[in-house]
């Protein structure tokens, strides 16, 4: 009689990066970026204990895949930060994400260009909810890519700066590197 081995739970990397707009960090698995944000690596890992129960800072041992996602990620947040990049050719894993977040954040770098903005209301608009402005700030709050995922792109009504993850500051550096390129 064969037993079946059991499937070794799924590991994440965990990693911490300061930039330019402030400390960031970084969440990786073999295969894909699953977190690159403004959270605190606790509050990271306790989103990440609902998919998956191994969890690695990077000080105590990553694999080596990881670390080549985390190489990975780190050169291209690096090179879009100084300005040498416009857009992230990385793998992504959004299962931190709602499906509704999903939808609103992976439209954000097809309907709103690199030096662009859009107004909560007019995003809505263009993912076909008129009138879900308050709906897409909440998707926009939970995107598990900052940056990767442009959500510092969208703005208030009057075009007034308005909450960002990583604060107001991290938000204009963003929209000013952008607007000078």
């Amino acid at each position: 009689m064969s037993r079946k081995k059991k499937a070794e739970p799924e590991s994440v990397g965990l990693a911490t990066q300061e930039t330019a707009v402030g400390r960031m960090t970084l969440a990786v698995s073999d295969e894909a970026l699953l977190y690159c944000g403004f959270a605190f690596p606790e509050e990271v890992r306790k989103q990440l204990s609902r998919v998956t129960p191994c969890c690695t800072e990077e000080e105590a041992g990553v694999s080596a895949p990881q670390q080549a996602q985390l190489a990975q990620v780190r050169e291209q947040l690096a090179d879009f930060l100084a300005g040498r990049r416009r857009d992230f050719a990385l793998p992504m894993d959004l299962r931190l994400a709602t499906p509704f977040c999903r939808e609103v954040v992976l439209s954000l770098t097809d309907l709103i260009p690199y030096g662009h903005t859009l107004t909560y209301a007019q995003l809505a608009e263009r993912l076909g909810r008129p009138g879900g402005a308050r709906a897409v700030g909440v998707a926009l709050g939970a995107n598990p890519l900052c940056v990767v995922l442009p959500c510092h792109r969208v703005v208030g009504a009057s075009g007034k700066l308005t909450g960002y993850a990583g604060g107001l500051a991290a938000k204009r550096l963003l929209l000013e590197l952008e607007a000078g390129a």
